[in-house]
């Protein structure tokens, strides 16, 4: 017996604004539609970077390497994209783009 390969999950695009050096990191809030990440690191060698990717996952609660970065290496204005695995990613991206106290790492 053969079996139908599953689609694969969905995946949300998701416009970030990255604020280094701040000092605590925090997801929530937005500048124009875009989400903001704010992160202790440097924006040096990507660090502030990979902190942020870091960061929104563990506050939409999905794992680190379902977070991509699409656009913006080097520009505090990012594009990611995120594997909604369980179907909850939109709802939990919407809910921290309303929020003014953010959500903690």
């Amino acid at each position: 017996m053969v079996r139908a390969a599953s689609p694969p999950p969905p995946v949300v695009t998701v416009s970030i604004r990255v604020n280094p050096n701040s000092s605590r990191t925090a997801v929530g809030g937005r500048r124009g539609e875009a989400l903001v990440v704010r992160v202790t690191e440097a924006a040096v060698d990507g660090r502030a970077t990979e902190a942020a990717l870091r960061a929104l996952a563990r506050a939409l609660g999905v794992p680190h390497h379902d977070v991509v970065l699409r656009s913006g290496v080097a520009s505090r204005d990012k594009v990611v994209g995120i594997v909604d695995r369980n179907g909850r990613v939109t709802e939990r991206v919407m809910a921290l783009l309303g929020s003014t106290s953010g959500s903690y790492e």
